[in-house]
């Protein structure tokens, strides 16, 4: 650690000054203004607290015997206080028995000056303890900062977020929570060295520090993922910083070597919600909307709100291996029989979520491949507005779908399901679904396997499941369907 910096100032430094005697207060303000120390002044402990919570001083004088609120409880009580630093208090005081001085020191003061005060000994003490604050501010900064890109660390962010999230719990002001990932960053280490690797994420961490306010907090979270609070932010502009940012980052160009590296990263945008239960939940809902944008495609920006559907999030424990082995997406998945397309109208989609009982289906576009993802949800949000019934579904649909093809082991469409709040993916064959598996449908698989090993008796899931699962739907005009190739025709 570097030694103490004698070129620091008492310019530097914040003073409060507090005395019931306004004349002490004006001899000792013309002292230490002369030393170049910045002043302010109150006449007692209350006042002084008011001060302190408006403005935080680095030092802290104050006089013994105050009416109202004396030192020794001003003492007690700033020492109780949750403060961004530490601040150095020191007593004037005429009262310099051992049992005063040990009662203020138990209480958190720092030094003592007997009055009347000498000018040259109130400034000697000053210059001696400013040593001491500022050994606490290169404490402090190594705790509260990364070393490697000097943002917040992920325990600092934490307690800022915390902050944050109650005063907007109690101004119903909105707050948004960003999560970014450097996409493919493991090849950077791998192919051109760490060296390289910790110049981006320097470069990185400038980018998000020069897009933000000064009132957002941007944190690295832990490797080459970081988080940015967005307060008095809603949803949809956080998504819109959080695309400026990624676009500044895309054409960006690193130096490695004989030839320059282009970064893209993928960002996870969410708000908080009436029904978001603390700071932490904010973050893990930005961080379920990162983790679908990268599912998707990388290099984009996914909002919270456009991948839910009002479902909570899945709470899991751990299963048997053997329930996973060798089980691939295609063994699970409910096939696509019927689906509908991005030009069908929002009259014909609400017949086909009716007649075939379900809850949501993919969509598709001329050439038979993925579009999108309708849900009844997305048919209740259209349907007040005017004219609704005649718009097509390129309009309502979600273009943001997660796909997973038919060779992926279900336990890692599992985890991801238990992960997020969205309740289902589409499986596809290259680029074409041909199926989904929902968390129903992986329910019912694992029914299936419980009773297959015996290990509980199907009378024991009651016959009320059964009957369900076999239900007719409505009859009706039938919508289109599927061949085998995955194009459309008709069964009209």
């Amino acid at each position: 650690m570097r030694q103490f910096d004698p070129t620091i100032t008492p310019a530097e430094y914040k003073v409060l000054l507090v005395d019931d005697d306004p004349a002490m207060l004006r001899l000792l303000s013309r002292w230490l203004t002369k030393a170049g120390y910045a002043i302010r002044t109150a006449s007692d402990g209350r006042e002084a607290l008011d001060a302190i919570e408006l403005e935080c001083p680095d030092f802290l004088v104050t006089d013994w015997e105050m009416p109202r609120m004396d030192g020794l409880e001003l003492c007690r009580r700033v020492r109780e206080t949750v403060l961004p630093h530490y601040v150095y208090i020191v007593f004037l005081t005429v009262r310099t028995g051992a049992a005063e001085m040990i009662a203020g020191l138990e209480n958190g003061a720092d030094d003592f000056l007997a009055k009347p005060v000498a000018e040259g000994e109130l400034l000697a003490r000053m210059r001696a303890s400013s040593r001491v604050l500022e050994l606490e501010r290169r404490l402090s900064l190594l705790a509260h900062t990364d070393a490697m890109t000097g943002l917040a660390t992920q325990r600092t962010f934490y307690e800022a977020l915390e902050k944050e999230w109650r005063r907007c719990r109690r101004s119903r002001a909105p707050l948004s929570c960003a999560m970014m990932d450097l996409d493919f960053f493991k090849q950077v280490n791998d192919v051109h060295g760490h060296p390289t690797g910790d110049s981006v994420l320097k470069i990185v961490a400038e980018l998000l520090v020069d897009s933000s306010r000064v009132s957002d907090t941007v944190c690295r979270y832990g490797g080459e993922e970081f988080c940015i609070m967005l307060p008095e932010t809603p949803e949809h502009e956080a998504a819109k910083w959080a695309d400026r940012a990624r676009r500044r980052l895309a054409s960006l160009r690193v130096p490695a070597g004989m030839k320059d590296l282009q970064m893209t990263a993928s960002f996870g945008v969410a708000e908080c919600r009436d029904d978001t239960q603390n700071s932490e939940e904010l973050v893990d809902l930005a961080d379920q909307a990162l983790l679908c944008a990268k599912r998707i495609s990388r290099d984009r920006v996914v909002c919270h709100s456009s991948m839910v559907d009002g479902a909570e999030p899945t709470r899991h424990g751990g299963m048997r291996d053997e329930v996973f082995e060798g089980k691939v997406a295609r063994d699970v998945m409910s096939p696509l029989v019927m689906c509908l397309h991005e030009k069908d109208t929002i009259s014909e989609a609400a017949r086909f979520l009716l007649q075939s009982g379900m809850a949501s289906t993919p969509v598709l576009d001329a050439e038979g491949t993925l579009a999108g993802f309708l849900s009844e949800k997305d048919l209740m949000t259209a349907m007040i507005a005017p004219d609704c019934w005649q718009r097509p579904l390129a309009a309502v649909m979600r273009p943001n779908v997660i796909c997973y093809e038919e060779n992926t082991p279900v336990r890692v469409i599992y985890e991801f399901l238990c992960r997020v709040s969205i309740r289902a993916v589409v499986i596809t064959k290259r680029g074409r679904p041909t199926g989904t598996i929902s968390r129903r449908s992986l329910l019912q698989w694992f029914r299936e396997w419980v009773i297959k090993q015996d290990l509980v008796s199907p009378q024991a899931f009651g016959s009320s499941v059964d009957a369900c699962s076999t239900a007719s739907t409505a009859s009706g005009p039938a919508p289109r369907s599927l061949d085998t190739a995955g194009a459309f025709r008709s069964d009209a």
